[in-house]
């Protein structure tokens, strides 16, 4: 199987950065929208932190945004490993220390990395 190019993952995990920085009201809005579950916002995230390593070693993500995207990396997989599933509600997203600190991160790297986050990707569901 081939390995997408580099440019198509780059969108990727800006895509995926962008509904994790995304202010709760406006995930909330997105989660309804397209008809799937808060985790799907942290499950984006995991397929598109995957790729990150490789994007450094390509160019296209800086190696500072490594540190912050591992982080968030910890912050959801602590967040799994919880036995609450308070944490994976749509109430959550404005309350839960977890997402707040993820949030705060995703802002930053997309600050530093210069992409502009004010439009929330549209996703295809297959069910």
């Amino acid at each position: 199987m081939e390995t997408p190019d580099p440019s198509f993952r780059r969108r990727l995990l800006n895509e995926a950065l962008t509904v994790v920085a995304a202010p709760a009201r406006v995930q909330a809005a997105w989660l309804e929208k397209h008809g799937v579950m808060t985790d799907e916002i942290a499950l984006d995230f995991d397929h598109a932190f995957r790729m990150a390593e490789a994007l450094v070693e390509e160019g296209f993500l800086s190696l500072d945004a490594l540190p912050e995207l591992r982080l968030m990396d910890s912050i959801f997989d602590e967040m799994s490993r919880d036995e609450s599933t308070d944490r994976w509600t749509t109430a959550a997203l404005i309350s839960d220390a977890g997402w707040i600190r993820a949030r705060v991160l995703a802002q930053q790297v997309l600050a530093r990395e210069g992409v502009d986050a004010s439009l929330l990707p549209d996703i295809s569901v297959v069910r």
